[in-house]
């Protein structure tokens, strides 16, 4: 492993064992084994080497669940993978890595951008996923693919923040997504008829709500 690489590993390490208040150039040097000084000789700032270690990983654990997603057929099989991710990814720390970012964003700069890239990672894969599994539903023409998109990141993002003061209810909260996740999918199965009726009645409602 190359000397870039350590410190965007380092940088990760901190942020994952301590929270991003913990980062600094000495205890990214330290975790990474190397001199402070190579962290402004190859990312200029501590903040660069934030962005890029954020965006990196995930770029690559996005990647690791690319063909999981593109063999999706159902919104139920779309939020089983979803807990799948969450478990595997929080139990890594990447989750984390990713909440600790947000929270030391909020000031904007160089670290909101790559934040918002980083979540832009997860929810392209989520929206494609949407598009293809809502094709031909009667949910098709009502549903926003890229605003439950978003949704969705944003949604399995705050549990991890959530499940650390009360697990229990983090838990409650994804049965209720396997719920609307099973109706939606009773929704796609219906007959000619009763879909056309489903239609007919979401149209209403969303005139009704216009109104």
């Amino acid at each position: 492993m190359n000397t870039k690489q350590r410190l965007v590993e380092g940088v990760l390490a901190v942020i994952r064992d301590q929270g991003i208040t913990a980062v600094s150039a000495r205890s990214v040097a330290a975790a990474a084994g190397a001199n402070q000084a190579l962290i402004f000789y190859h990312f200029g700032t501590v903040e660069e080497l934030i962005a890029q270690a954020c965006v990196q990983t995930t770029e690559t654990r996005v990647a690791t669940y690319r063909d999981r997603f593109a063999s999706v057929t159902s919104l139920s099989g779309l939020l089983d993978l979803g807990r799948e991710i969450h478990e595997t990814e929080r139990a890594d720390g990447n989750l984390a890595v990713l909440a600790q970012a947000l929270a030391g964003a909020q000031s904007g700069g160089r670290l909101a951008e790559a934040t918002r890239e980083a979540l832009g990672k997860w929810t392209a894969e989520v929206e494609s996923t949407l598009v293809r599994v809502l094709a031909g539903s009667p949910l098709t023409e009502f549903a926003d693919p890229a605003g439950l998109a978003r949704a969705t990141s944003a949604g399995f993002l705050g549990l991890t923040l959530f499940e650390t003061v009360d697990r229990e209810g983090g838990e409650q909260a994804l049965g209720a997504l396997a719920q609307l996740a099973a109706l939606a999918d009773v929704l796609e199965n219906l007959g000619p008829m009763a879909t056309k009726a489903v239609r007919a009645k979401l149209r209403s409602a969303a005139k009704n709500r216009a109104t």
